[in-house]
């Protein structure tokens, strides 16, 4: 597929992205609500964000996307999930699906984008797909679940491991890039929290993927992907992994932040009806609240700081190492949890009607417990390499 000419527009700096996120949030906050009810993010706060150029932040510049570093990307993420983290958890996925689309072959990138530059791609990497060597690629089929704004998106990136071509060779991890002409919805998306996300499942009946639109897990890896041929700014030159596991960490910053302002508001005006205390004057909820504000705070200056240092690297064009890849690993793996406790900190000090629907904090709670489930905020399956990466020893997990 040619490629249609897009229009490069100027860059807007982090902040003037940061202002419109915060700009949009009072409407997320108005569709929270309607979002929940219908399962998916509302068709207008889709629109909103494209139009706000919030899905070109990651994107490669010659498809008028602008490359950014990813602390923009973050930032903006953390922002909107102030106000509603289903909105905040579509936007961090789909949203760095650019990136992984730029890393791969161009002709991949050329028949997503040739034509529009605003198609978005949803995902699901869990490698549950059957898959079939043939001659230029792959028939692959499966179902695959959470597919987040998969309903807003005309592609897929689905996760599948290639059985050896030889005996004795090692299993291949990849992604395979699918059109949303080979591939259903199925309606499976009934939780209790992140209810908005519209994480559906994904049914692929024998569709063929050429080589070409395929990602190696190893080429993320290594940060030696097809698409740096084109794409060769700094920021394509970070590992794969370290771009996307934040992207399912990051929102519950934001719904701590948002969390906070709602047990504000709440400690103000409370008076206990069975004690009569005053819960402004009650220095239990005062440090609950001042604990999860300082520790949101920490959390947002770790990241800041880890993709620093790693896009110094990469714009040095120096070797990103195992050890500082582990323990960024990690410690995104950590974020959901330490964001849960502190909200469930919070919780039973804001009396009975906090947990009421309609109060302004279970959202969030609800909605950042529901993340704990992602495997990648999983702590626990990500420490044994950085202990034994601090003893010397290989790591046995390599999404890093």
């Amino acid at each position: 597929m040619p490629v249609v000419a897009h229009r490069i527009d100027p860059v807007p700096s982090p902040e003037i992205l940061v202002e419109r996120a915060r700009a949009l949030g009072p409407k997320l906050a108005a569709r929270a609500a309607t979002t929940e009810a219908n399962r998916r993010i509302p068709d207008e706060t889709i629109a909103e964000m494209q139009e706000a150029g919030f899905f070109r932040v990651l994107q490669p510049r010659r498809y008028g996307g602008y490359e950014l570093d990813p602390q923009a990307f973050f930032k903006i993420q953390m922002t909107l999930a102030e106000y509603c983290m289903s909105t905040a958890w579509v936007y961090g996925v789909v949203g760095c699906h650019p990136y992984q689309i730029g890393l791969m072959d161009d002709r991949a990138q050329r028949e997503v984008w040739g034509a529009d530059a605003s198609v978005l791609a949803s995902s699901s990497y869990q490698p549950v797909g059957k898959v079939t060597r043939v001659e230029g690629g792959f028939m692959l089929s499966g179902q695959w679940g959470f597919s987040s704004g998969c309903d807003h998106c005309q592609w897929v990136l689905l996760g599948a491991v290639i059985p050896p071509a030889k005996e004795g060779d090692p299993p291949d991890m990849r992604t395979f890039l699918v059109p949303r002409s080979d591939y259903k919805i199925v309606d499976h998306w009934h939780v209790f929290g992140l209810k908005g996300t519209g994480s559906e499942d994904i049914l692929v009946e024998n569709a063929f993927v050429p080589d070409y639109r395929t990602h190696k897990a190893i080429d993320g890896f290594l940060c030696k992907n097809p698409g740096q041929a084109e794409n060769n700014a700094p920021l394509y030159q970070l590992p794969w992994a370290q771009v996307f596991v934040r992207s399912v960490s990051t929102a519950a910053i934001g719904g701590v932040r948002g969390a906070v302002k709602a047990a504000l508001e709440i400690t103000k005006s409370r008076v206990s009806t069975n004690t009569g205390k005053v819960s402004k004057t009650d220095p239990m909820i005062l440090n609950a609240i001042a604990k999860a504000h300082a520790q949101a705070d920490e959390m947002n200056a770790v990241l800041d700081r880890n993709f620093e240092r790693l896009m110094e690297l990469a714009r040095a064009n120096k070797e990103i190492s195992l050890e500082m890849r582990t323990l960024y690993r990690y410690q995104s793996a950590t974020i959901v949890r330490r964001c849960a406790d502190l909200v469930d900190d919070m919780m039973p000090l804001l009396g009975g009607r906090a947990i009421y629907n309609d109060s302004p904090i279970v959202r969030f709670w609800l909605d950042i417990n529901a993340a704990r489930a992602h495997v990648a905020n999983d702590p626990n399956n990500f420490g044994a390499d950085l202990t034994n990466g601090l003893m010397g020893e290989p790591p046995a997990f390599m999404f890093l």
